[in-house]
Parts: C-alpha cells; structure tokens; sequence
C-alpha cells in the first residue's frame, strides 16, 4: 500500500518548487484514479511481455516474479458460480479478469462466443464432463455443460483512490479517515508522482512541470536497469 497523503505532498512539493502552479486536491484525485490505473493495467502486459522471452534467463523469471508479487494483493479466492451469472453480479464492480475457473480441480477453458457452435460439432473439441468450456457474453458467463457450481480465482480492480480533507481557513487539511490509501505495491510510489506530475502539467497547460515529471520518471528506469 502507497499513503495517498504522502504521494500528494511530493507531487504538491515539486510543482511548487518549480513554480509551475497549484493543484487542487479535486484535481489530485482524478490524476491519482488515473495513474493508479495506468500501472495496475502495465502490469498485464509487462507480464505477456517477460513471459514471452526466449530461454530461461533468470533476469526475465526475476521480472515475473516481481510482477506476480505486486499482483498478489489483487488476487481474490475461490468463489462459485453457475450458468448464466452475470459477471456484475457475482464479482461486483471491482472485478478486473479472471485468474481461472475450475471444475473438480480441473481448470475450465475459456473459448470466444462465436466459437462455440464450431467447437461443438467436432467430437474431438466438443465440451465433456471430463472438459468443460465457458464463454462471456453481455456481461453474463455460460458454461457447456452446466455441471453446477463452478469455483473462479480472479483479479479484482485497485479501489479508487481518495486524498480526503477539511477546510480550516481557507486551506485544504488531510482527513485520514475520508482518505483511501493507493492499493499497489510501495515500489510505486515514485512511479504514482511521476505520472500525476505528467497529467498534472498537461491539465494545468504547464508543459515546463510534464517535463521535469518526464525527466525523472526516464532517471528512474535508467536506475533501475543498472
């Protein structure tokens, strides 16, 4: 976990150091949800990426290693479902991907819509008790066959992430208890200024503040690749 608070006066601290003008904490907020966001969904295609490498370099099995801890917390258990559940329904709002979905310890494959007829037709692809299949359509999920309950692990989304605060004489004071912390890895603090300090520069019409964000986001990946 990330403190919002502490993420919100670095950002505040370099932007008036610069003189480069004043966020609001309404402003903060949307950067943050959005930052947030942008890091929580390059994590998937980091993973693809460092997955597909050739050989068994340990620098890449370290990469996914790393990658795989910044997305345990996301990771929720077993929970069941049955034909014709609503994704909505059964996950709620915070549901990102599935992880799988398992059958009697069997992990259930997931095949596209439009396949299905196709699938079920050959013998040899056509779904069995043994090699159940599911798909997604208009939010809801379908299985073939409906063998009752099913038991899914799935990703869910960040929570939104909120810099609560009082206003005592005309100023912005935090409110812990209105505040709601970043959920990702505090690796990432760094990365979260950064990018609120981008969207915070294009926002305000200061590109000298999307700059500087810029130059130490690109300080920071040359670091790390040391």
């Amino acid at each position: 976990m990330v403190s919002i608070d502490n993420v919100y006066q670095k950002v505040l601290a370099l932007a008036n150091k610069e003189q480069r003008g004043y966020i609001t904490p309404q402003e903060f907020n949307l950067f943050a949800d959005q930052a947030q966001m942008e890091i929580f969904e390059q994590y998937f295609y980091d993973m693809n990426q460092f997955r597909r490498m050739p050989g068994n370099n340990s620098e890449y099995t370290d990469m996914v290693n790393i990658l795989e801890d910044k997305l345990s917390y996301f990771k929720q258990g077993a929970t069941p479902i049955s034909d014709s559940n609503t994704v909505k329904d059964t996950f709620g709002d915070t549901f990102y991907r599935f992880g799988d979905i398992n059958y009697n310890g069997k992990v259930v494959e997931e095949i596209k819509y439009e396949d299905f007829y196709k699938t079920q037709t050959v013998p040899l692809t056509k779904a069995t008790s043994s090699r159940p299949i599911y798909w997604r359509k208009d939010g809801k999920i379908y299985f073939e066959p409906n063998l009752g309950d099913y038991t899914a692990h799935y990703i869910k989304k960040p929570s939104k992430p909120n810099w609560g605060y009082v206003v005592v004489k005309d100023k912005p004071l935090y409110n812990p208890t209105s505040s709601i912390d970043f959920e990702l890895h505090a690796a990432e603090e760094s990365e979260l200024v950064y990018k609120i300090l981008i969207f915070a520069g294009i926002a305000i019409e200061k590109p000298g503040l999307t700059q500087i964000a810029a130059g130490l986001d690109q300080t920071k990946q040359q670091q790390e690749k040391r």
